[in-house]
């Protein structure tokens, strides 16, 4: 039986869909202040976040999960054949979709796709290319961006790459009628009972983050408010594409202290495995005390599945 990395939440199976790992170069250029050094300072990232040397583990994958009635997929990574600046991110050639159908979400079954932002690692999969076109990947979906993210790009000078990427894998959708984009006010927006947006600004003005909440349980799908958990130590450091690094830096803090010492999972969306963890205290800032996921059978097109994980 095919399995995919899970957590439960309440009743709710949130299913890791693996894209790709990022190349170690990925860290040095995305958090430059995460000098080998400092994170070889901070034991508790080895072995699963960072090597002994100090060098940042990073990947790709996105989230999926059934909440209520809808089938919702958070963020939809790099994609294939995309023309890309970036080298880890150029024409790539991964079986994500398969995956995503394995875990029991093909793509016609997708009744919702959030994006926490329009950046082009989290809006690939939007689109495939069929015949030379680039259409919507998920059909039936709904696309949801939040209306101060998309007004910000509208009117940003972009450069050639972004052009690009908005033209292969926004664009698209817009013309499709697809893409709905919401106002999310400060205290969070309820898409439906047990899914919430949440404005987590800084790295983009519009970027949001996901919550998911059911049977007194919580998680918390991060985007890209915190990269990697080496920012819980150091919550001053921040992405070298960061918008705005001030706010980034105080949606963090402000972020890490509401979570710390409560039972939310978080969910990194470039976390390498095991993805997940809590937040404690540790020596005057933060740690994420990682929860392994454990296989879960396949969704059902027709409904979630009744098995548990097994950690």
């Amino acid at each position: 039986m095919t399995t995919t990395p899970s957590w439960t939440v309440g009743d709710i199976t949130v299913h890791r869909i693996d894209e790709t790992p990022l190349p170690p170069a990925t860290g040095p250029w995305l958090l430059p202040g995460a000098t080998p050094g400092l994170v070889a300072e901070q034991d508790w990232l080895h072995p699963h976040f960072a090597d002994a040397d100090g060098a940042l583990r990073l990947d790709s994958h996105t989230f999926a999960c059934i909440v209520g009635d809808l089938r919702v997929l958070v963020d939809t990574g790099i994609g294939n054949g995309k023309v890309r600046a970036n080298p880890a991110w150029h024409d790539l050639r991964t079986d994500y979709l398969e995956t995503l159908t394995a875990a029991g979400f093909p793509p016609e079954s997708v009744d919702l796709v959030i994006l926490t932002h329009l950046h082009a690692d989290h809006v690939g999969w939007n689109t495939r290319n069929v015949d030379g076109a680039w259409v919507t990947t998920f059909p039936r979906a709904r696309y949801l961006v939040s209306r101060t993210e998309r007004e910000f790009w509208a009117a940003y000078d972009m450069d050639e790459a972004r052009e690009q990427m908005f033209r292969d894998s926004v664009l698209p959708v817009e013309e499709a009628g697809l893409l709905d984009l919401v106002d999310v006010p400060a205290e969070g927006l309820t898409v439906t009972p047990g899914l919430r947006l949440l404005p987590t600004p800084g790295h983009t003005p519009g970027h949001v983050a996901v919550e998911l909440a059911d049977h007194g349980a919580t998680a918390f799908i991060t985007g890209d408010c915190v990269h990697h958990p080496v920012q819980f130590s150091h919550p001053a450091i921040g992405a070298c594409v960061d918008i705005d690094p001030e706010a980034s830096e105080r949606t963090r803090r402000a972020l890490l202290a509401s979570l710390a010492g409560t039972d939310t999972l978080v969910l990194g969306t470039h976390f390498a495995p095991p993805t997940a963890g809590s937040v404690v205290t540790h020596d005057g800032t933060y740690r994420l005390s990682p929860v392994p996921a454990g296989p879960h059978s396949p969704t059902s097109p027709d409904g979630p599945s009744k098995g548990r994980i097994g950690n």
